[in-house]
């Protein structure tokens, strides 16, 4: 992940100005890491065209760790996006009730082809990234709060062991 420093110099956030000093936007906690992965995973959804500054820009917003919610855009890349988007056509196709052709490259080269490729398109991105938004947050508080008991229950066995090791044996009475 990239410092503090090296986000705060990058030449395409400087738009954002001071408002990268908050440090809410560097803790690593259970709700700011929540958030991350809500915001990145949303905007990974959105056309690949600026991503990264909408991440940031909603990182910023929310309040949210910002490294965390820009390297998630990173899952939408070349090798994903024509999987992801064709996934995303055919959720707007389905809620739209169109008919989904078949796949042929084809059809989606032709740009004569995309302006009836387009509404079902950005239905389905949009409701694959409040999909992916809400498991991202949901999955991180519940992995956040079964990490938090796994560590209670060892401190608690570690404190268990301690005492009794300390305590002396009702076997050594004099």
């Amino acid at each position: 992940m990239p410092s503090h420093r090296e986000v705060r110099e990058n030449r395409c956030l400087q738009v954002f100005g001071t408002l990268l000093h908050d440090p809410n936007l560097w803790h690593l906690n259970r709700r700011s890491a929540s958030g991350a992965f809500a915001v990145g995973l949303f905007v990974m959804y959105l056309p690949p065209v600026g991503q990264m500054i909408w991440a940031a820009a909603g990182a910023i917003w929310f309040r949210v760790n910002l490294p965390i919610s820009v390297a998630l855009v990173w899952l939408s890349n070349p090798v994903t996006i024509p999987p992801m988007f064709y996934f995303a056509y055919v959720v707007g196709c389905w809620i739209t009730g169109k008919q989904v052709p078949p796949f042929e490259v084809q059809f989606w080269i032709d740009w004569h082809n995309w302006l009836g490729i387009l509404g079902p398109l950005m239905l389905g991105c949009l409701v694959c990234a409040s999909v992916c938004s809400l498991i991202g947050y949901f999955g991180m508080q519940a992995l956040w709060r079964w990490n938090l008991m796994r560590q209670l229950r060892r401190r608690r066995e570690r404190y268990a062991a301690a005492i009794a090791a300390r305590t002396p044996s009702s076997s050594r009475k004099t």
